[in-house]
């Protein structure tokens, strides 16, 4: 972030932050900036290779940085995962809860269960484990910051977003009532709630459709993951007495969820 010597703010070099969903975009940008601020790393994903090469790329700005490739939806896993974690690595300062994800776009009279379980167990569960797991050691050391992914869709609901709005909606809230638990700690707890950015996302909502993947973001210029990443360092770097509580960011062409102004080609 830029400096001012009129407003300084929260110099996070040194503490270790957790990211997951770590192995591409918002995650991975969001691991880039921290470790350019001088930001100790565990990075969680699913996809261990991908962990690795981004591990061997962050260490090239001279932090340590420790990968752990795990499905954020097993709570068990997670629960544990404070106390294996190497000493290094096992006082959490930040926790930037990104992994997360939407598979089709059904409507609520044609939902697919198992998908509808998977958004839910991934979304919602695996971030509440991870708020679970570690919480109590910011709360012992009395320090720390939650950052959760949320989204635009936990503001609106849309058509063919039942069971993906649905989970957002639930991250809103639960990052709200965590906020209200934890007023009486110097634990700040933020939400990031982006519109369209064109990761893996909508790949993998659309199950490998390329082209059906590339026409959402089709006529405009929609968010990148390092737009993103901005953000949650601007929340992570204000004076501590500071807390940003919802950060909604869109595409400058971006009104609502399916607002979108699209140019003609």
């Amino acid at each position: 972030m830029v400096s001012s010597a009129l407003y300084p703010g929260a110099d996070i070099k040194g503490h270790v932050a957790l990211v997951t969903g770590a192995s591409s975009g918002i995650g991975e940008a969001c691991a880039l900036r921290l470790a350019e601020a001088g930001v100790h790393l565990v990075l969680v994903a699913r996809r261990e290779d991908r962990l690795v090469a981004l591990q061997r790329r962050l260490r090239t700005y001279g932090v340590e940085v420790h990968v752990v490739a795990m499905n954020v939806a097993d709570v068990d896993d997670v629960a544990r995962l404070p106390q294996v974690l190497p000493s290094r690595f096992a006082a959490v300062d930040i926790l930037v809860n990104n992994a997360g994800l939407a598979l089709g776009t059904a409507g609520a009279d044609s939902i697919d269960m198992k998908d509808a379980r998977t958004m839910m167990d991934v979304n919602v569960l695996g971030l509440m484990a991870f708020c679970r797991a570690f919480l109590p050691g910011m709360k012992a050391r009395g320090k720390g910051h939650v950052v959760n992914l949320g989204s635009i869709a936990g503001h609106e609901a849309y058509v063919g977003g039942s069971i993906y709005c649905a989970s957002k909606h639930a991250v809103d809230a639960f990052t709200t009532s965590a906020r209200h638990d934890l007023v009486g700690t110097p634990i700040r707890v933020t939400a990031v709630s982006p519109g369209a950015v064109q990761t893996e996302f909508s790949v993998v909502r659309f199950r490998g459709d390329k082209a059906a993947a590339d026409a959402v973001y089709k006529g405009f210029r929609p968010l990148s993951g390092a737009d993103v990443a901005d953000n949650v360092m601007y929340a992570l770097t204000r004076p501590t007495h500071v807390q940003v509580c919802d950060m909604v960011v869109l595409a400058s062409q971006q009104s609502s969820a399916k607002g979108i102004h699209r140019s003609k080609l």
